[in-house]
């Protein structure tokens, strides 16, 4: 399925692990499934929700062939191929390509972080590389760089760039960016708790991590949104506020992970740096998950 201004709730994905640590392809076939039933309008695989950056090249390439196979066109799979590494960005980006990716994330140079000029190359290289969309992919919060504005107007003339997942949670960062959203290129909420404000200055959706525990809620926010029904999906935006603020109460995907199991979605353990939340933190999101009615 071609990725074309994508508009709508994309999900991005977990990925399940057994309690042996290895990939759960069983699992994640249901989790796929059940945010298709759901009406996900897109699946984001191997994002930070993902956990790619604890997994083998062996392990990322299965994940993907098999998300792939089981979406099997239903949806658009946008594949995270990102890295600090431009060559290696280029490398991952030419074979999930090839595997049947419709679009790629790609992240800021994390840890080396980059001047202007650099990160403009890290990613127009990329972009030149292969034949399919690319998003660009602001996190400072992870990477300790943000992509500067003058770098992401330059960018948005690339015709293989095709938007940005701003997931900096900095309004006044997307408002500077906010010129730059046309047919050519979209603006995705990183950040679940300011999907609709994002959407209110043209953006086209959220790239979500909500959407793991209630896709079909967040697939209605944006749509309503989207559908000239503003007032709708801002009241259930703020309905469901305090779950998606819980699910960053610590660092992103545990307390996911811990929802989805809590409510018997068998995500499975972390890897390692990432471990359980802590007892008083798990007390909360459970509290949380009552009072949405999914426990």
């Amino acid at each position: 399925m071609r990725f074309e201004h994508l508009q709508g709730s994309i999900v991005a994905m977990i990925t399940p692990f057994r309690q042996d640590g290895s990939v759960d392809l069983d699992r994640l076939t249901a989790l796929l499934e059940r945010q298709i039933a759901a009406g996900t309008d897109g699946i984001l695989t191997l994002g930070t929700t993902g956990e790619y950056s604890t997994m083998t090249h062996e392990e990322e390439a299965a994940v993907v062939a098999h998300t792939i196979r089981v979406v099997d066109g239903r949806v658009p799979v946008i594949v995270g191929s990102g890295s600090n590494c431009t060559a290696s960005q280029i490398e991952k980006s030419r074979q999930y390509q090839a595997m049947g990716a419709d679009a790629l994330l790609l992240i800021a140079p994390y840890y080396n972080k980059a001047n202007p000029e650099g990160m403009y190359r890290h990613f127009a290289d990329t972009a030149d590389a292969v034949d399919i969309p690319c998003l660009l992919y602001n996190v400072p919060g992870r990477t300790g760089c943000a992509i500067p504005v003058s770098v992401v107007e330059r960018l948005a003339e690339h015709p293989n760039i095709c938007g940005i997942k701003e997931a900096s949670g900095d309004m006044s960062y997307a408002m500077k960016i906010a010129h730059c959203i046309g047919p050519e290129f979209a603006l995705y909420s990183g950040n679940d708790d300011i999907t609709v404000p994002l959407m209110s200055i043209g953006g086209s959706g959220v790239i979500s991590v909500f959407a793991n525990v209630m896709p079909e809620v967040c697939h209605r926010i944006v749509a309503d949104f989207l559908s000239g029904h503003q007032e709708r999906a801002l009241a259930e935006h703020l309905r469901y506020l305090r779950l998606m603020n819980d699910l960053f109460i610590e660092v992103n995907p545990i307390p996911v992970k811990a929802a989805m199991n809590m409510m018997g979605l068998g995500a499975g353990p972390l890897r390692l740096p990432l471990c359980e939340m802590s007892e008083a933190h798990t007390a909360v999101l459970r509290a949380t998950l009552e009072e949405a009615g999914l426990l």
